[in-house]
């Protein structure tokens, strides 16, 4: 039988340099808390070199509310401070896409933070997300 990778070992760390940054960004994909009636979520969607970061939030039944939706810098990258605030309506079985974010990947880092209010109660959503690609 003969052998089609002379260099397995090579292969493998390709592939893993290839696969661990996108690992990381997968991980940090997805984070949400809830409370009562309404959950929340920053979704991170890396795209070349930029990285966009949607807040989202879900329902369990008809509701509306107002959201704050901020992104800075983190550390020395540079002067990014985006704030995005409105009122909002989310019905069942869709999130409702509050705002969205994108920026340069290469080398950043960019804390998010989502805060909705709904029915009288806050829920909060963090999120650091690392660009260095």
């Amino acid at each position: 039988m003969s052998r089609i990778i002379k260099h397995p070992c090579r292969v493998t760390a390709a592939l893993a340099l290839v696969l661990i940054p996108v690992g990381a960004l997968a991980t940090i994909a997805i984070a949400g808390q809830s409370v009562g009636p309404v959950r929340c979520e920053i979704r991170v969607t890396p795209d070349g070199g930029m990285v966009s970061l949607d807040a989202l939030a879900h329902a369990d039944r008809g509701i509306s509310g107002t959201y704050s939706f901020h992104v800075e810098s983190a550390g020395q990258t540079g002067g990014t401070n985006i704030e995005q605030s409105s009122a909002f309506s989310a019905a069942p079985g869709k999130p409702a896409t509050l705002g969205t974010v994108t920026l340069d990947a290469k080398g950043a880092d960019y804390d998010a933070k989502l805060e909705i209010t709904a029915d009288g109660k806050s829920v909060g959503c963090t999120e650091r997300v690392g660009g260095a690609t």
